[in-house]
Parts: structure tokens; C-alpha cells; sequence
């Protein structure tokens, strides 16, 4: 079949399919993102022209935005579907390293398809072209190394017959994936050449369940029996399994307690006995009380980052560490008892070696009755007040004015230590994206225009604050142009005020976070009219200065974004200095003359004797 290099690109993509957890046939790739320049719009801008009824294509106004979109979708679909993000070369490229960093952070399928300089380099240098003077084979793209799972440069068409299939491995392997980047010269994207009609055949990826070595499970299940006080952390991993269910109903046969990850959040009803709450320093004062006391802890599916943690605080330094990861990378972190396989195959299998294996019911009734203390701090934290509300009050009223299948995302700033210490689920099926892998400000708006794609049986709502909505908000007439329904919640604190909190808190002087703290040469400087910007981007915008005004905006915003099939955005000042606290340490640098130092040498002291637990133990 005689296509050019780009033709062949596509004609592959529109061949491969997906299994959902449902059973359900779905195109891998459902949809691509585009902003078109001179090193991709005649070759795979034609392409993709072509086979339009086949593979849609979104305009995006910003190439780390459209790229921060398909993640957003693949979060959605819980990595069943693909989102694919194309660029011109040089600027336009680079502004898409960053969302290959979120990608690579948190384990999500990303296909990015850079457009790059010639391959035969006879018009070089080229616009756009950054020339190294002593690699001519270096581009912009190289720069994607580093965030790419896997990376390619298609310097001739036939390539194309062995990166494909490794493109896929990497895209829908449980163990592996992330980020794929196929850099495309601008020259080979025209060339033609005979593909073999194979390539083009329909494939359909299904979920792989990797399963265990039996030894190891084995051993995890003695090392259960000999417990008194287990804990189960799930993370993401049993989400992209679809082992909700199954792990929920492991627990409650033993009688273990539960906790979650930021990724694992939503997995567990909020009201369920065994439920602890979130781990970590987002967490909540519950969950991480009953890990200080755990014995042994089943980690299934978590990379255990800082924030899960605690920076290594959070547990007993003597606590036995079992964990069970699709990547042996993972697994085998901090001296664990490495677990490798599938969550809901491995769990399947440990559960098989523990019949009539019951956890001592003090320690199970233990979870409930912390969690209900917890809860109650919540509900002093959401009681209504009068005058400016706080990032609690507002997580509050969303909570309670959301349905079951509507989904919410939040990112980085202070949002996530409200949105996952205090949100509560009511469901079984995940219904939330915390981007904070790596914590990239601007995913909120960009993410939630990916996500409406995929999540379209209930309501997407994003929130923010001002810092994220200023460094990156183009998606919003992205998502307002296109159709694409979701609410909005800019929360207006006069500056990045998570980080003032962290600098004032350890005792550094209040600099460069707040406006107020911030250099100017005006007496009195400008605001943002975000009401206004937002309106000026085609969205229904809505307005609160207060609590019942902020329900009755919200209210308002979820009809108008049903109806009208756009973004809805409500604007609302909130308190600068109001926090949820899960009272866990977090590890930064905090130089001697601080008075924050005092605390952070005991907390790492804590952190050494659980890193030094082996030896401890001798």
C-alpha cells in the first residue's frame, strides 16, 4: 500500500482499538490535538485531514495546553484511550515537554507527535532550528529523552513497521507506560513507500493481568497471617486494573482497614467502616494516626511518592512493607516485599491463601472510629461562615452538590490537600484526577477539556486558584469553541498562597507569593477582572463574594454547562490563610537560620529510623 510516511502514521492509529473494563470495543485513539505549523501541516496535518471521520481533531490554542487535554482523557478513561498531541518543530515542540513530564510522573499513555527539522538537512538551518555545533544530529525534540518512556525520531518511512508495535507496548503495558514521542521530520512526513497491508490490520489492546510469582505470594500470605495490625494503602495501579471492587471485597472478608493515595482516591466509599481515609500529608489525620501504628502494610499499586508518605514518617520504623506493582521498579522500593503482577490478579491469588484468615476485630474496628473523628473536623472546617469562605467551605458545596458520576480535578497549589483530605466519595467507580505527581499548574483547565471528552455521562468540575488559571487558561476557548462541557472554580487568593504558607511557616520572611509581597512600581497595581477574561473566552461566567452566594453560583454554573455545552466558569474570592491540615511532615530544604529548622531536624530523625529500619532491628 503505497501511502506517505504520515498517511501510514495514521491509517495505524485509526486501526487500533481497546477493551474497557465493560467488555466494551473503543478506539485506542479517540481523539487528536492539533496546532499546525510549517513542520507538520502538509505532512500529518494532510494525514490527519484525510481520515477526519475517523480520528477527530481539536484545535488548541496552547501546545502544552492540548497535550495536557489528552492526558486529562487518558485519566479519564482510566488508560483505556489515548490521546494523541501534535506540533510544528522548535517552539512549538517544546512547549510540550512539560506535559510529557506529567505523563511520566504519574503513569499516564501520552502519544506526541513533533514535527522536526529535515532529515535531510540540505536547507539547514531551517526557521525554528536550534543548531548544535558539534551534533548536527541534535534537535529540539531530544529534549523529549528525558520524559519519554519511549522516543523515537522516523528518519525514513519503513521505520515506522518496527516503532509502531513498540509504540503500542508502551502505551497499553500496565508495567510500562507513559509517554510516547515519535519525532517526525518535516521532509520523511511526505515520503511515500510500500507499507505491508499487515501494519493496518485491526488490533484490539486489552488489559494485560501480569500474574505473580506464586513463591512470593506465598510468602506475602504468611506474612499477612502473622499480623495483628495490616493496613492496605491503594493506589492508582488498582484503578487502572479495575480492581476496586475486588480489593474492597478483599478487605472486608479480613477485616483490614483501608487507606488511599492522591491516585487511589475514590476508590473506597467515604462512610465505609474499614475506611481510614487519604494517607499522607494531604491525607487526613486519621489515615495517617492508624499507619503509625500499622504492623504490616499492603501497598497495592503506588509508587509511594513524599506526599503518600509523609516523607517516610508516616509509618513505624518496624512496619513490614509488602507491596504488589505491575512495576517491579516500584515494587521493590524501600526493602518491600515485592509483589509483581496485575493488582487484581495478585489480589486473587492472595486471597486464595487466606481463607478463614480474620484480622483481630479491635484493630478493624479501629479505621471507623478514627475516620469518623476526621470526618467531624471536615464538617467544623465546611460549617458556613460569614464573610470571604475558605478553600474547605468551597470543596464543601461541590461535594454536596455533585452527583454520583460527575468527576472532579484539581492540580497544584492548595486545592489537592483540600480536595483529597476532604472530599467525599460516595461511589465505587474513581471520580477524581489530583494531578500531583507533578504538580503541574495549568493541568486544571487544560486537563478538565480532555476529561469532558471522556467522562460524558456526568459533570466535569475543575478548581483552581488564580495562580494556575494565570499560567495557563487558552484551553478554555479550546474547550468553548469545540463544545466541550465542564465547571470551573477559581478560587482568587491574591497570589500562590500554598507556597507562602510554606515559606511563612518555616519562619522565612513573606516574599514574591502574595501580590502584596510582591516587587511593583505602582502604588496601587492592577488586578485580573477573571470574571471578564473568562467571559471574553466564550465561557458562562458566574460570580461569589460568599458562601450562599457561592451555591447559588454553582448551582447555576452546572445548569448552564449542561445546556449550553461549554465551559462554565464561577469566580470566587477565598480566604488566603484557611487550610486543611492532616498534621504529617513534609520533607524540604530548610536552611539553620530558620526557625522552621528546629522541626524539620526531629522530623528527619523520625524519617532516619525508618529508613535504618533493618539495622534497628539487628
Amino acid at each position: 500500500m503505497k501511502l506517505t510516511t504520515a498517511q501510514a502514521l495514521v491509517g495505524w492509529l485509526v486501526a487500533q482499538h481497546s477493551e474497557t473494563f465493560d467488555g466494551r470495543e473503543v478506539p485506542l485513539f479517540p481523539a487528536a490535538f492539533a496546532i499546525f505549523g510549517h513542520g507538520n501541516v502538509l505532512g500529518l496535518g494532510t494525514a490527519l485531514s484525510e481520515r477526519r471521520d475517523e480520528i477527530p481533531v481539536w484545535r488548541g490554542h496552547t501546545e502544552q495546553g492540548m497535550a495536557l487535554a489528552a492526558i486529562g482523557l487518558a485519566k479519564a478513561t482510566h488508560r483505556r484511550q489515548v490521546g494523541i498531541a501534535t506540533s510544528s518543530i522548535g517552539p512549538g515542540a517544546l512547549n510540550m515537554v512539560t506535559a510529557a513530564g506529567v505523563a511520566h510522573a504519574n503513569r499516564l499513555p501520552l502519544l506526541l507527535l513533533p514535527g522536526d527539522t529535515f532529515s535531510s538537512r540540505a536547507p539547514d538551518p531551517v526557521l525554528q532550528q536550534v543548531e548544535h555545533f558539534g551534533d548536527p544530529t541534535i534537535t529540539v525534540n531530544d529534549a523529549f529523552r528525558a520524559v519519554s518512556r519511549y522516543f523515537d525520531r522516523i528518519t525514513r518511512p519503513e521505520q515506522l513497521i518496527a516503532t509502531l508495535p513498540q509504540a503500542a507496548r508502551v502505551l497499553t503495558d500496565a508495567a510500562d507506560v507513559g509517554p510516547v514521542t515519535l519525532a517526525l521530520p518535516q521532509d520523511v512526513q511526505a515520503e511515500t513507500y510500500d507499507f505491508p497491508d499487515a501494519l493496518f490490520e485491526p488490533v484490539v489492546h486489552r488489559i494485560t493481568r501480569s500474574r505473580p510469582d506464586s513463591r512470593v505470594v506465598a510468602e506475602a500470605a504468611r506474612a499477612l497471617r502473622s499480623a495483628r495490625r495490616p493496613l492496605l494503602v491503594l493506589g492508582g495501579g488498582v484503578r487502572y486494573s479495575g480492581a476496586g471492587r475486588l480489593v474492597l471485597e478483599f478487605a472486608e472478608r479480613h477485616g483490614i482497614p483501608i487507606t488511599e493515595t492522591t491516585a487511589g482516591r475514590t476508590l473506597v466509599p467515604y462512610d465505609h467502616q474499614l475506611y481510614a481515609g487519604p494517607l499522607g500529608v494531604t491525607g487526613s489525620a486519621s489515615a495517617n494516626a492508624l499507619a503509625a501504628q500499622a504492623d504490616l502494610v499492603l501497598a497495592i499499586g503506588t509508587r509511594l511518592q513524599d506526599f503518600t508518605t509523609a516523607s517516610w514518617t508516616v509509618f513505624a520504623p518496624d512496619v513490614r512493607l509488602i507491596t504488589i506493582n505491575t512495576a517491579r521498579f516500584d515494587a521493590v522500593k524501600h526493602g518491600a516485599l515485592a509483589v509483581v503482577g496485575d493488582a487484581a490478579a495478585s489480589v486473587s491469588e492472595l486471597a486464595a491463601l487466606l481463607v478463614n484468615w480474620q484480622v483481630d476485630a479491635a484493630w478493624s474496628d479501629g479505621a471507623e472510629g478514627l475516620r469518623t473523628t476526621w470526618d467531624a473536623h471536615i464538617d467544623k472546617l465546611r460549617a458556613p461562615t460569614p464573610g470571604t469562605p475558605s478553600y474547605a467551605q468551597i470543596v464543601g458545596v461541590v461535594n454536596e452538590l455533585s452527583a454520583p458520576d460527575d468527576y472532579v480535578m484539581t492540580a497544584a497549589g492548595g486545592m489537592p490537600g483540600e480536595l483529597i483530605g476532604g472530599w467525599r466519595a460516595i461511589g465505587t467507580v474513581p471520580t477524581m484526577d489530583v494531578e500531583y505527581g507533578f504538580s503541574c499548574m495549568g493541568y486544571e483547565l487544560a486537563g478538565a477539556w480532555g476529561a469532558a471528552m471522556a467522562h460524558v455521562h456526568g459533570l466535569v468540575t475543575t478548581m483552581l486558584g488564580d495562580g494556575s488559571y494565570l499560567m495557563l487558561n487558552s484551553e478554555l476557548f479550546s474547550a468553548a469553541f469545540a463544545g466541550h462541557r465542564f465547571v470551573a472554580v477559581v478560587c482568587d487568593n491574591d497570589g500562590y498562597a500554598v507556597i507562602a504558607r510554606l515559606q511563612e511557616g518555616q519562619g522565612g520572611d513573606p516574599f514574591n507569593n502574595f501580590y502584596v509581597d510582591c516587587r511593583t512600581n505602582h502604588p496601587q497595581p492592577p488586578r485580573v477582572d477573571f470574571a471578564s477574561h473568562a467571559r471574553s473566552l466564550g465561557c458562562a461566567v458566574f460570580t461569589a463574594t460568599d458562601l450562599t452566594e457561592f451555591r447559588g453560583a454553582y448551582a447555576r454554573a452546572r445548569a448552564a454547562a449542561l445546556s449550553e455545552s461549554r465551559p462554565a466558569v464561577v469566580v470566587v474570592r477565598t480566604q488566603p490563610s484557611a487550610w486543611t491540615d492532616a498534621g504529617a511532615w513534609w520533607e524540604v530544604g530548610v536552611p539553620e537560620h530558620l526557625a522552621g529548622r528546629a522541626a524539620y531536624d526531629e522530623a528527619k530523625a523520625a524519617q532516619v529510623r525508618y529508613l535504618n529500619r533493618a539495622e534497628s532491628a539487628e
